[in-house]
C-alpha cells in the first residue's frame, strides 16, 4: 500500500509532498459531473465496489488518525530531529509511533497542524514572546 502525503495550499489547492521534501500538484481524477448526475443509491453502490472508499470503522479511524511516522517520514526527520523540533518528548513520539498510546485530542490537533504547516508549526515554536 502507497500513503500520498497531501497538504492544502492557503489557495484552496492542494500539492502532493513527494519523499524528498519537494511538492507536486494533486491531480484529482474525479468526474464530478458524472458523480453528480448519479442517483445517491447508484453513488453508494460505487463506491462500496470500490476498495478504496470504503467506510471507516471507529477502530480504522483511531488507528488512522494521525498518522506520526507517516508526518515525520514525510518531513525526513529522525525521531530524535521531530521530536526536538516540535517539543514532543521522544518517549512519548515513540508510543504514538509503535500504536501503544493514541495521542489524545490536543496532540492530534497539534499533529494536524504540523502536516499543514510545518514550517509555520516551527516558526511560531521559535517565536520569542513579546
Amino acid at each position: 500500500m502507497t500513503t500520498i502525503v497531501t497538504r492544502r495550499l492557503a489557495d484552496g489547492s492542494y500539492v502532493e509532498l513527494l519523499p524528498d521534501g519537494s511538492t507536486r500538484p494533486s491531480i484529482d481524477k474525479t468526474d464530478w459531473a458524472q458523480l453528480s448526475a448519479m442517483p445517491d443509491d447508484q453513488v453508494a453502490r460505487a463506491a462500496s465496489g470500490d476498495p478504496d472508499a470504503q467506510p471507516l470503522s471507529d477502530s480504522t479511524i483511531r488507528r488512522r488518525l494521525p498518522q506520526v511516522r507517516v508526518i515525520r517520514r514525510a518531513l525526513q526527520l529522525t525521531q530524535e530531529e521531530f521530536a526536538a523540533v516540535y517539543h514532543i518528548p521522544i518517549g512519548t513520539l515513540r508510543d504514538w509511533e509503535q500504536g501503544r498510546v493514541q495521542p489524545d485530542q490536543t496532540a492530534r490537533a497539534y499533529l494536524r497542524a504540523i502536516s499543514g504547516d510545518p514550517d509555520g508549526v516551527r516558526r511560531a515554536l521559535a517565536a520569542q514572546p513579546a
